[in-house]
């Protein structure tokens, strides 16, 4: 997918969280996030698009500090939480949009352009929120088979192989991930010492087929097995969740 496809679905999906949240309340449970209501991710959303709007604009390719970090998630009073979530997914909407395609930033995995990567990821950090918001209002989630799969590869071939994540597991495990809607497969086998992924099917313990949507929530702890097919030990999944737990 492209940046402009990115932004879309950034701009779409924050204005249906906020929507979603502003329904639910502020109090309401987010059964995804055990511990959270929706102040706490309307929180931590806005203060992710305020992070990442920053490294966008700054043009630096170091992390931001600590103080700076500290600074972005500061966050206003309940009465003023939901302007002030619009007001940061517009302020990213503005960044992203307006950076240079190959501007240099800070990103965290390999990507085409620091601005590639923003739009990506912040795209598929919004998309998952929203689920959460959804679930919270108690409304139906629905997430385009494409951008689905573009969201499995993000995290399997970025974030849960990247050098920050320490996942290993002894003994091995393979997990292959096979979408029945969408010309596109991966495995991942976590060792004792490092992960790898690959982007095709291949012999693994367990396959989870399925439509890319429920996959993709599935990988991302938003959904159960519902409507996934499991060929091999179901064992590995409960494993497999363990170790990746986001």
């Amino acid at each position: 997918m492209d940046i402009a496809t990115h932004l879309d679905m950034l701009r779409a999906d924050g204005e249906s969280l906020a929507r979603s949240a502003e329904r639910a309340g502020l109090d309401a449970e987010v059964p995804s996030c055990p511990d959270w209501r929706v102040h706490d991710l309307l929180e931590h959303l806005g203060g992710v698009h305020r992070w990442a709007a920053h490294v966008v604009g700054s043009g630096s390719v170091e992390r931001p500090s600590r103080e700076d970090t500290a600074e972005l998630f500061r966050t206003p009073t309940d009465r003023d939480l939901f302007e002030w979530y619009r007001s940061t997914h517009a302020d990213l909407l503005k960044a992203l949009g307006t950076a240079a395609p190959d501007a240099p930033g800070w990103t965290f995995f390999e990507a085409p352009s620091a601005v590639a990567f923003w739009a990506r990821r912040q795209a598929h950090e919004t998309a998952v929120h929203r689920v959460d918001a959804e679930l919270a209002a108690g409304l139906p989630s629905t997430v385009p088979a494409d951008f689905a799969a573009d969201g499995i590869d993000e995290l399997l071939c970025g974030f849960l192989t990247h050098v920050r994540n320490k996942a290993v597991a002894d003994p091995p495990l393979s997990i292959a991930i096979t979408p029945d809607d969408a010309s596109a497969a991966w495995t991942m086998r976590i060792g004792t010492a490092d992960r790898r992924v690959v982007a095709a099917a291949e012999p693994a313990d367990l396959t989870v087929s399925g439509p890319a949507e429920r996959l993709y929530l599935l990988l991302w702890n938003r959904a159960d097995t519902t409507g996934c097919h499991l060929d091999g030990d179901p064992e590995v999944l409960n494993r497999w969740r363990e170790l990746t737990k986001i």
